[in-house]
């Protein structure tokens, strides 16, 4: 008689990780982070609008697992031009300190984290697989930001025959 062995491996020990917990967690630094984000856009819109830029456009492209800000422009009226030198306070939130940070960051700076944020809020993972394309405009004289987002995916389709 002959001994057989198992073909598969030995089940593995059941995770010791509290997986609501660490949901839960997450949630409540989510909800700290769009606490922060009125504020923030404010303090934006109104060093814009001392700076005498009327609106700001981000166009950004991701796809493969990576992804940027292509380009931030800044407008008064229909001419462009240059970002100030200003810092605003922009304030946030770090992974290891459950501290707001508050931090001087240019116009441009807050521009891009904004819109960076935004991006991963309505559309996480926008820069994974075929990946995603857009523009935000800053609208400061509204006080409003606005996103235009495509959306890149493979499609197919199935046909069967039968003969």
């Amino acid at each position: 008689m002959s001994k057989i062995e198992p073909t598969l491996a030995a089940p593995m020990a059941p995770s010791r990780i509290d997986f609501a917990a660490v949901l839960a967690r997450q949630s409540e630094r989510d909800a700290r982070i769009a606490a922060l984000r009125p504020a923030n856009k404010e303090r934006l819109f109104d060093g814009l609008t001392a700076a005498g830029i009327t609106h700001v456009t981000v166009s950004f492209d991701g796809y493969g697992d990576s992804g940027q800000v292509e380009s931030i422009a800044a407008y008064a009226g229909d001419a462009e031009v240059t970002f100030p030198k200003t810092q605003i306070a922009y304030a946030a939130l770090t992974w290891d300190d459950p501290e707001v940070e508050m931090r001087a960051l240019s116009l441009e700076d807050v521009v891009e984290q904004l819109a960076y944020d935004l991006l991963s809020d309505t559309h996480g993972g926008w820069e994974n697989n075929d990946g995603a394309y857009g523009e935000f405009c800053f609208d400061a004289l509204a006080r409003s930001i606005h996103l235009e987002f495509n959306e890149r995916f493979t499609s197919s389709e199935l046909y069967t025959h039968d003969f």
